[in-house]
């Protein structure tokens, strides 16, 4: 039987953690980024312990560069990972109440619709067609939710491992060992790999970075392994034979091994979130499946479901959500109220960056109460 077709019996409930793991991710996008750089930049110049605490609060809080870790580069594949295990819960329902030629017009649907906000997110047709982005952070969900769920409605849990493994394992041969003109194979080096080089040549329009785009085509790849890693937690967090306890350990004992692999993996291929690394993938996914293990143990199997209530709301409407805080930003509004002359007294009357961290938080807070608001009324805007 294909995971699509088991049978639902009393599974029509929510999964509480899957909608606040969901929301305390798009919590940083929608300006919790922005507030925690600028408390790092109050801490500047208080004594060496606060220095320190600013310092490593701003390095999370930025992309590296090129190789390693960091917190906000979780941000994403994060998003990319829940997808995935909403994916599960959500066209198994349909398949049960509508069949599978429903679900996979719906997919269909579903993808288009988001592409298409993908290309007005970055400006749409408002340049000529040589400034137009073509490819996303809308454009990846988009390809990484068809690509997903179209694999989990025709393939059993076998198959969506030996798909996983082809992608991570396609990627690495392809990245290691096909030649770069005028820098040859197995260089993963910035701009001179083979993501990179084929971006620069064959993706159309605007790139993000220039020469180069961190949703460019080839790495479209191991991003849809991410969101069937996803899957495969969903799979998990769907079989109604384990306790929810034993879902909770299984999701943290996945990630665990996932990250066991992916730093392994990392000493030959490193972990470059520009280009979708297959060491990347695992360490990423590792990381999500511990902290949805972690948070379906707390909310769903112990009861604590109060203090996640923002992050639900959040999560209940994050797309409409990040496409909102684009077309009017949060922090710019909240900026109507406490910019100006009111940042620079409080920059002047606590310290420098004050102001700004109000402003950040400010934002949040209306965000939080437009979702809220949204919640409350029963108004889901999905796609």
């Amino acid at each position: 039987m294909r995971p699509a077709e088991a049978s639902l019996q009393a599974r029509t409930h929510r999964i509480v953690s899957i909608d606040a793991l969901r929301g305390f991710n798009i919590f940083w996008i929608l300006g919790a980024d922005g507030a925690i750089l600028a408390l790092a930049a109050m801490t500047r110049g208080k004594g060496s312990v606060l220095d320190a605490i600013g310092a490593l609060l701003e390095t999370q809080m930025t992309h590296v560069a090129w190789e390693g870790f960091r917190f906000y580069d979780f941000i994403f594949p994060l998003f990319i990972f829940v997808t995935g295990v909403s994916i599960v819960l959500s066209l198994t329902r349909m398949v049960a109440r509508e069949g599978k030629a429903r679900a996979h017009g719906r997919v269909l649907r579903r993808f288009l619709l988001l592409y298409v906000m993908g290309l007005i997110y970055y400006g749409g047709v408002s340049q000529h067609w040589p400034d137009i982005r073509l490819l996303g952070v809308l454009q990846r969900i988009a390809l990484c939710y068809l690509f997903a769920s179209l694999l989990f409605l025709n393939l059993d849990r076998r198959g969506l491992v030996a798909a996983l493994v082809v992608l991570l394992g396609g990627y690495w041969m392809l990245m290691t060992f096909v030649p770069v003109p005028g820098v040859g194979a197995g260089s993963y080096a910035m701009d001179a790999n083979l993501a990179n080089w084929i971006d620069a040549r064959y993706l159309p329009g605007r790139l993000w970075d220039g020469t180069r785009d961190p949703e460019g085509l080839l790495s479209t790849l191991p991003a849809i392994a991410t969101c069937l890693l996803g899957v495969l937690a969903g799979l998990l967090m769907h079989d109604e034979r384990l306790t929810p306890q034993q879902k909770s350990l299984r999701l943290v004992a996945m990630g665990v091994a996932l990250l066991a692999g992916g730093y392994a993996w990392s000493l030959q291929f490193p972990i470059i979130k520009a280009i979708w690394t297959s060491s990347f993938v695992l360490v990423a996914a590792g990381y999500s499946a511990i902290l949805l293990g972690a948070m379906h143990q707390v909310i769903d199997v112990w009861g604590f479901n109060r203090w996640p209530t923002i992050f639900v709301w959040l999560g209940a409407n994050a797309l409409t959500l990040y496409f909102i805080n684009n077309i009017a930003s949060f922090e710019r509004f909240a900026s109507r109220f406490v910019g100006g002359d009111v940042s620079a007294l409080l920059d002047a009357v606590v310290t420098p960056g004050t102001g700004r961290f109000v402003a950040h938080a400010l934002g949040v807070c209306f965000a939080i109460a437009l979702a809220g608001f949204l919640y409350r009324r029963r108004i889901f805007l999905r796609v």
